[in-house]
């Protein structure tokens, strides 16, 4: 792969790294020297680029692959490696739940606001995208937002509460 194939292939991605690493990592300095790290690995490897079908899936597994060697790095140097990872795998499970019960309450929202909140929180998009996108003006984009976040936040509060009341 030449290099201005490299620059029109693959440097597009680098924005939906950037979004996805900061939201593995909630973190945007740390997000931004992640993509950078993928960017690095994929200009080393650019001469054998083309046996692959897919770039974007080659990067986001490289990412993918990165921000776990960080964690596991940040595990060992603050000597927790061994004790970490049981708990972990509690917070996951119960991260996994509560991600699956907020997809499900944005599913039932209404569609502009799903649409919305999807793009912001989920995506990364920033304002200005988001209202070329939807076609939105400024105000309608911050009152759709802040209705789907109350409309999420009271769903959620409401629904785990019920599900804590039935435990006990």
């Amino acid at each position: 792969m030449t290099p201005e194939e490299f620059n029109y292939i693959i440097i597009p991605l680098r924005d939906e790294l950037y979004r996805m690493a900061r939201n593995m990592t909630g973190d945007d300095d740390c997000a931004e020297d992640l993509v950078q790290e993928v960017m690095l690995k994929m200009w080393s490897m650019r001469s054998s680029l083309d046996r692959y079908d897919s770039k974007k899936a080659l990067a986001v597994t490289i990412l993918k692959n990165k921000v776990k060697d960080r964690w596991r790095h940040n595990q060992l140097e603050q000597g927790s490696a061994g004790t970490a990872e049981p708990a972990a795998e509690d917070l996951k499970a119960e991260h996994s739940d509560e991600i699956s019960l907020i997809k499900q309450i944005v599913e039932h929202l209404p569609p502009l606001q799903a649409e919305i909140f999807r793009l912001k929180e989920i995506e990364g998009y920033d304002s200005g995208e988001i209202m070329k996108i939807t076609g939105c003006s400024a105000e309608s984009l911050r009152q759709n937002l802040s209705r789907a976040r109350r409309k999420i936040l009271s769903d959620f509060a409401r629904i785990t509460r019920r599900k804590e009341s039935n435990q006990q």
